[in-house]
């Protein structure tokens, strides 16, 4: 079973991270907070395209680098905390994207978040016998 979650969250991941590269940047745009770009040195649009770029080689190195995998479930975690923000900004800012066009689905939203933390830290975690 952890096996087939951590290919389904690297398959999410390197999906998720190609749609911020092309289909759906402007989607992503509604989550990055105002002052992201005063942190990284980037617009907006390059916010997106660079979380997306990380989202790829994230979902890539879980796949194909099976030795390496709590560490990299680990890293994805701490990538899910860090882009939380992003999640609250679009709740705070009633921003909308990806079907969260009320209040109470970006509220919702902000619970997923600590389910892919575990998620990536469960998936990838050693197997006890």
């Amino acid at each position: 079973m952890k096996s087939l979650l951590r290919w389904l969250l690297g398959g999410s991941m390197i999906f998720a991270g190609l749609s911020h590269l092309f289909w759906a940047r402007k989607e992503f745009r509604a989550q990055v907070p105002e002052w992201a770009t005063d942190v990284v040195p980037i617009d907006t649009d390059g916010v997106v395209v660079a979380s997306g770029a990380v989202e790829v080689m994230l979902g890539s190195a879980l796949l194909a680098l099976p030795k390496e995998r709590r560490r990299i479930g680990r890293i994805l975690a701490a990538f899910f905390v860090a882009v939380f923000p992003g999640n609250v900004a679009q709740y705070v800012h009633h921003r909308d994207g990806f079907g969260l066009d009320t209040d109470t689905k970006r509220l919702a939203r902000l619970f997923f978040q600590p389910v892919l933390v575990a998620w990536a830290l469960w998936s990838t975690s050693p197997d006890r016998d």
